[in-house]
């Protein structure tokens, strides 16, 4: 009987690193069992909730022991992928280097690096992912003669409840669905400056609806500001979908990771902030491709800014039309079928 095709991912989810990693990897491991392959997820830490997800949608979760990124985590991660007879091995997170790749290399295991900056002084991986509006060659000029690139916006990686829709939008005259999602934990809290803003500024003829990831960890401080918000303003906890969000709302805060492209695959005009290093490039590519309108780090953001763009762009029709065109423009939600398609190509 001829083996079925397998895919190994090593990624984490914490309180501090948030589950963007682990999301984006699960959108392309959906895609890699819609052609027929088998999927395991890897993780030295992962929150409860992205466990259950991972397992729902038939993924294997096996624990990594030793620090991420150590040299006992490439060994084990080695080992796992020859046990599985894994076509490829996908790492996601910050804390993997060139020694990594370089350790899975002597293994004899191909090695994908899905990365968003080019922050490492050199790359080892066979494969280079980097889906960003913002990703060129010339950050990667320090990569080895064998790493492939695959580069920019027609490789994002957006999960099947986006892929399996199609979203026609129309865009109203002023703004009144505002959706705020600053990711699966915002450390920094950015999501309660961002209602203490609209609380400060906006009329009473605006709907709020505030994502909270299953990492966020201030959920009493934020749920007593929305209790005296004279805004309408509703919680979602961990929502299991968030493509029925999305089309709901007008208008959308964000921070600057992989929801920013779901984003413009929706079609919803966005303000985005950093609220980790790698995204004040993405949110600047963002906006020079028309997407969204960056705020930059979030940091450095007044509340009285923050509320004033809000405003400018909630009621700035043509503008906000604009940039939704743009976003579907630049998303095309075929992504991750092209990326099986190269790895498939190339193993």
């Amino acid at each position: 009987m001829r083996r079925r095709k397998s895919l190994l991912v090593r990624a984490d989810a914490s309180t501090q690193i948030g589950a963007g990693h682990v999301m984006r990897c699960l959108a392309l491991g959906k895609a890699w069992q819609g052609a027929g392959g088998d999927v395991t997820f890897a993780s030295a830490e992962i929150m409860p909730a992205v466990k259950r997800r991972l397992q729902q949608e038939t993924i294997n979760v096996v624990a990594i022991e030793g620090e991420s990124g150590s040299e006992l985590d490439g060994q084990h991660t080695g080992d796992l992928a020859k046990g599985l007879h894994a076509e490829w091995v996908v790492v996601d997170g910050y804390c993997f280097g060139p020694t990594y790749y370089r350790q899975l290399r002597q293994r004899e295991v191909h090695s994908v690096a899905i990365d968003d900056d080019g922050r490492f002084e050199e790359y080892t991986s066979d494969v280079v992912l980097n889906q960003n509006a913002s990703a060129t060659e010339t950050i990667y000029r320090n990569r080895q003669p064998y790493t492939k690139l695959l580069l920019g916006s027609s490789f994002v990686l957006l999960r099947p409840e986006f892929t399996s829709v199609t979203c026609k939008r129309d865009t109203p005259q002023v703004a009144r669905n505002l959706l705020v999602t600053m990711g699966g934990s915002d450390p920094e809290n950015v999501t309660l400056k961002v209602l203490r803003a609209l609380n400060d500024s906006w009329a009473d003829d605006v709907n709020v609806k505030i994502v909270l990831g299953s990492g966020y960890r201030h959920t009493d401080e934020l749920r007593a500001l929305v209790s005296t918000s004279k805004l309408s303003v509703s919680v979602e906890e961990n929502p299991p979908d968030m493509v029925p969000l999305m089309a709901w709302a007008d208008m959308a805060i964000s921070a600057a990771g992989g929801t920013c492209w779901e984003l413009a695959y929706m079609g919803v005009p966005s303000i985005l902030t950093a609220i980790s290093p790698d995204q004040v490039c993405i949110a600047r590519a963002a906006m020079d491709r028309g997407a969204a309108y960056s705020l930059g780090w979030h940091a450095d953001i007044s509340g009285a800014h923050l509320a004033e763009s809000v405003r400018m762009l909630g009621e700035d029709h043509e503008r906000r039309r604009a940039m939704s065109r743009a976003g579907q423009k630049l998303v095309d939600g075929v992504g991750p079928k092209r990326v099986v398609e190269f790895l498939r190509s190339a193993a």
